[in-house]
């Protein structure tokens, strides 16, 4: 288990306002602090929990990107999400107890671990922590229903199109560039995401580069028709995260 580590509080971090801290004052932002525990970064392939562990808290990521995965009975891998910087890990523990998954850090993480415990005290005393939690959770809901009709979709382009969209508009709400912007996770890992192969996805990124949509250079991606990418995809609402299914 990795360490604990002194990073800033989270009243001067600057994912505070899309994260649990948001509409708090300083002085909740200060008692909030006071529960979360910090970590030193998990390394590429670390898992930060595993499926059927006991549930004990959630977790905040503060840099870096995190995948989530279950196994099924057969013993079959399925990606059911990517987690961003201000983005909340673990929720889907809650209801059994056990995680759901397994979360998998896919290059070097920073996180701040929250016991689940605390929080549901302090948020019975800060009823503007309990609601931030509140649509998290509700949020978690509404991507998993969102996902499943981009699943629904036939066309490989139309998941594809989708998933630069979402990834497009998660870039923006951290400052960074909307256009372009590195994909962290492999092709496996996307094609195992959308249900697709491997050799699908490669094949679709070199047809919508053809048609002057977006470019690719590597792992680099740049939008370059953002209307014609729209328009593989008419109900794209900017989510949270992207989860499948947890």
């Amino acid at each position: 288990m990795n360490a604990p580590m002194s990073i800033q509080s989270c009243g001067n971090c600057g994912l505070s306002s899309m994260c649990l801290p948001l509409a708090l004052t300083q002085p909740e932002m200060t008692q909030l602090d006071g529960i979360i525990k910090k970590s030193a970064p998990y390394r590429r392939g670390e898992s930060i929990f595993r499926q059927g562990d006991a549930f004990t808290s959630i977790y905040a990521v503060r840099a870096g990107m995190v995948k989530t995965t279950v196994v099924n009975a057969l013993g079959e891998e399925q990606i059911t999400g990517f987690y961003f910087p201000g983005e909340l890990l673990g929720l889907n523990g809650l209801h059994e107890n056990v995680y759901a998954g397994t979360a998998i850090a896919l290059e070097t993480v920073s996180l701040c671990e929250i016991p689940f415990v605390k929080l549901d005290e302090l948020s019975a005393l800060l009823p503007e922590l309990r609601r931030q939690l509140m649509r998290q959770m509700s949020q978690e809901i509404a991507d998993e229903q969102n996902m499943m009709l981009v699943l629904a979709k036939t066309s490989a382009e139309e998941k594809l199109g989708n998933f630069l969209i979402r990834l497009s508009l998660r870039f923006k709400r951290l400052g960074f560039s909307a256009t372009q912007f590195r994909l962290t996770m492999s092709r496996v890992d996307i094609g195992n995401y959308l249900g697709l192969a491997v050799e699908t996805v490669s094949r679709t990124l070199t047809k919508l580069q053809q048609r002057g949509v977006i470019k690719v250079a590597g792992k680099e991606v740049t939008i370059l028709d953002m209307d014609g990418l729209s328009g593989l995809n008419r109900n794209v609402d900017e989510p949270a995260k992207l989860v499948v299914v947890g």
